[in-house]
């Protein structure tokens, strides 16, 4: 009876262990699904003077994921609204201008928004970005999830540690 009970018992766990398997394996890929394929690097901003209306917001993202992405647009507690801006040049003259249709980000690359080409825009601050403070933005995708994300804030007129992102960038803007 002893021996009958123990073969019931190995063939019980023998048959359910693939069925563990395929439930623990589903569960993964549910919490797969909800990391996002953009990767940040270098989330930064620089401090702004009082009275100060606007500041800039600069991070390079990777598309990891198989398809292409855009970033539409992005948030932020501290100012009214957020714009994705390009710098480009006007005959002689560099000149900003808003971005609506967002910026695409092809798969397997990286898109760098930097001072003096692509950037964000925090519009409307309520106070200035003071240094050392980080600027939650939360950034918007077509396809990826929203991303929450910290803006480091370096002094006045400085860039990230060995940053070579100076001078415009054109890494496939939606605006032609």
């Amino acid at each position: 009876m002893l021996m009958r009970r123990f073969m019931l018992l190995t063939a019980l766990l023998f048959m359910s262990t693939p069925l563990m398997a395929a439930h623990h394996g589903s569960d993964h890929s549910n919490a797969m699904e909800g990391h996002s394929s953009i990767e940040v690097a270098q989330p930064w901003t620089r401090a702004t003077p009082p009275g100060a209306g606007a500041g800039g917001g600069f991070v390079t993202l990777t598309n990891h994921g198989a398809g292409d992405d855009m970033l539409l647009g992005a948030t932020s507690p501290i100012t009214e609204r957020v714009e994705i801006h390009i710098m480009e040049m006007d005959g002689d003259v560099m000149r900003m201008a808003p971005l609506p249709g967002g910026i695409e980000l092809p798969a397997g690359e990286s898109v760098t928004l930097a001072p003096g080409g692509l950037h964000l825009m925090l519009m409307e601050l309520g106070s200035p970005i003071v240094e050392g403070e980080p600027v939650p933005v939360t950034l918007e995708f077509q396809h990826a999830e929203p991303m929450e994300i910290e803006l480091q804030v370096l002094p006045v007129g400085a860039s990230p540690e060995g940053s070579h992102h100076e001078g415009a960038h054109d890494h496939g803007h939606a605006a032609h």
